[in-house]
């Protein structure tokens, strides 16, 4: 067996371990978990450097078609799996502490680790149907962390809402794979070989883009990542910043680099890319009327994806370098939106678990180390220039919405999400560690426990490095190059005056505030409500149930109970009921109908016969 295969092996025998024979005991299955996904991310900095070949064994054979479990550890899955090992090692550490007194920890950690054997197994997949059922798997245990709190209603209707609307997603991506290999012949990316272009194709691939809709939570259907907050804060980290809600950017950006890049030369890749732009606004102006400081995180994800989704979707017309700048921001985002996540978890511990950022302020002088880490991931996503990872990986999507140096619309898109982004982190900021405490909860805050804080110093250290070319060129698909395109002088203009512009714009409006001025507005009311969405489509979903419930009711009473089973038994008792009344019992009616049956008989007889 290749070595390789530990990355599942690992985490799938620590769930298993769990579920089967530990769950009384929450220590041992904390233990557990945490020493699988070490030993994963210590095989992650092994392989980090070799290149090895792809191992598969055949699962399923019939009439000469066959179905491959496969690994495929290249550039790619190593960079990626760097990625998804470390941050769930940080996450689990930091969970040992964030989740120390839960009556469910057992289960807990024994969703962590379903989900790093799901998520390893997309990393890893060679081919397609590997990469479906693991696929699959991440929206099964993303559906146990997300409603990990079940007794609370919102957490419940929060993990349904999740694997509902991914089975949306997931069903077209179903029909795209079903499609790719009826034009390829094959599920193995290295192995096929698609037509340059044309209707099916480009059919095909909006059809596998919709599996990225769902997993990375793009419009329309990203609904369920907001409400996805109602899980234990550790498991936003892990899933909504990191890992689960990337698969989507990290599937197409695949294809591109094993197939190649021409598979987006058609209207499939513009439609990808106007649909990330569109995503990375609307989350980026809801995000500046949430008070849930999670909320604004996870709107702040949105908007991230949106950008990585925008940057896949122009490799049609700027090649693979569009889909590795793409990667190249997921890669630094990991960093400090986990790190942003799991200090909102750090703050909400130290605040008894208060979410709403105007009860809390003055946390700066209260957790200073927290604080820190929390300013640094701050900077990175709000890309100060030449400091922190997230500037060079934001500037090279940026770079892509120019046409040979030549602004597009996209990049006015892009530029306005670069103004609206540090404008509702400066807000955050502000109202949750600046001014005076505003409840009893930010009163009492203090420093976490080392257990904690340590993830986040790490994290702090990679928000800041990992963008820079020596560890960027180490982990990442694609090296910094900032500085070296057509462009590079406005996009660096463009970049530093919006940052400056959102900074001072959001300090002046809420510095010294306990309320947010902005929300008698009008027009902020509309992002506040995020824009009514939610609303929308549950008024579009009653109708619907409404609608076909009464179509249902209609033929079921009047057509089936009505005319067929109903008229059918109906017709049956009326005949009974005629052939019981000729039989009475009464002798003299008897008679009369055996003399109207002989003159029946001799009528028919004498008058009848020819």
């Amino acid at each position: 067996m290749d070595p390789f295969w530990l990355f599942l092996i690992f985490p799938f025998a620590a769930a298993a371990a769990i579920q089967l024979g530990l769950k009384r005991n929450a220590r041992l299955s904390a233990f557990v978990s945490t020493l699988s996904v070490a030993a994963t991310f210590v095989l992650s900095v092994v392989f980090l450097g070799s290149d090895n070949p792809n191992s598969h064994f055949n699962w399923a054979t019939t009439s000469g078609f066959s179905i491959q479990i496969g690994l495929q550890l290249d550039a790619l899955s190593r960079g990626m799996m760097f990625v998804v090992t470390g941050v769930g090692l940080l996450v689990h550490v930091f969970s040992l502490g964030y989740m120390k007194d839960d009556d469910g920890k057992a289960r807990y950690f024994c969703g962590l680790s379903i989900f790093m054997f799901s998520m390893t197994g997309i990393v890893l997949a060679d081919n397609f149907i590997m990469m479906f059922i693991f696929w699959e798997l991440v929206g099964f245990s993303s559906y146990l962390l997300i409603g990990h709190w079940f007794q609370k209603d919102s957490a419940a209707d929060a993990a349904k809402k999740a694997f509902l609307v991914n089975r949306i997603g997931d069903f077209g991506f179903m029909i795209g794979i079903l499609m790719l290999w009826g034009l390829a012949g094959s599920f193995v990316f290295d192995s096929m070989e698609l037509p340059a272009q044309g209707p099916l194709l480009t059919a095909a691939m909006l059809l596998v883009f919709c599996g990225a809709v769902g997993k990375s939570a793009q419009f329309p259907l990203h609904v369920w990542l907001p409400d996805a907050m109602e899980g234990p804060t550790p498991v936003s980290a892990l899933i909504h910043a990191a890992t689960m809600v990337a698969a989507g950017v990290y599937m197409l950006f695949r294809l591109q680099f094993s197939v190649g890049a021409d598979l987006f030369a058609n209207a499939s890749g513009e439609i990808i890319a106007w649909i990330g732009a569109g995503t990375a606004l609307l989350a980026a102006l809801m995000a500046t009327q949430q008070d849930d400081i999670k909320r604004v995180l996870a709107y702040s994800t949105l908007s991230q994806l949106g950008y990585m989704i925008m940057a896949v979707g122009l490799a049609g017309h700027h090649g693979l370098t569009a889909g590795e700048a793409g990667m190249f921001h997921l890669y630094t985002h990991a960093w400090f939106k986990a790190l942003l996540f799991l200090g909102s978890g750090a703050i909400i511990y130290a605040c008894h678990h208060e979410q709403d950022i105007w009860k809390m302020g003055g946390l700066a002088k209260r957790m200073r180390g927290t604080t820190a880490t929390f300013a640094i991931a701050t900077a990175a996503l709000i890309a100060v220039p030449y400091l922190v990872s997230g500037f060079y990986s934001k500037e090279e999507i940026l770079m892509q919405t120019l046409s040979h140096g030549h602004v597009t619309p996209l990049f006015f898109v892009a530029v306005f999400v670069a103004f609206l982004t540090p404008f509702y982190m400066t807000r955050l900021f502000i109202v949750t560690f600046l001014g005076k405490p505003r409840s009893h909860g930010a009163e009492e805050a203090r420093e976490v426990p080392t257990v904690m804080l340590l993830p986040l110093l790490i994290l702090a250290v990679l928000s800041v490095v990992a963008g820079f070319k020596p560890i960027a060129g180490m982990f990442s698909a694609m090296d910094p190059r900032h500085g070296h395109h057509d462009g590079a002088a406005l996009v660096l203009a463009a970049s530093a005056g919006t940052l400056v512009a959102g900074v001072l714009l959001g300090f002046l409006v809420y510095r010294r505030r306990d309320a947010d001025p902005l929300a008698s507005n009008a027009l902020f009311k509309v992002f506040r409500n995020k824009f009514y969405i939610d609303e929308a489509y549950a008024k579009v979903v009653r109708f619907g149930q409404d609608a076909v419930a009464a179509i249902a009711h209609f033929f079921d009473e009047f057509l089936i109970n009505g005319l067929l089973v109903g008229g059918l038994s109906r017709g049956a008792a009326g005949f009974g009921n005629l052939f019981r009344r000729l039989q009475s019992g009464n002798l003299q009616g008897y008679a009369i109908l055996f003399a109207i049956g002989i003159l029946l008989v001799i009528y028919l007889t004498v008058f009848m016969t020819p």
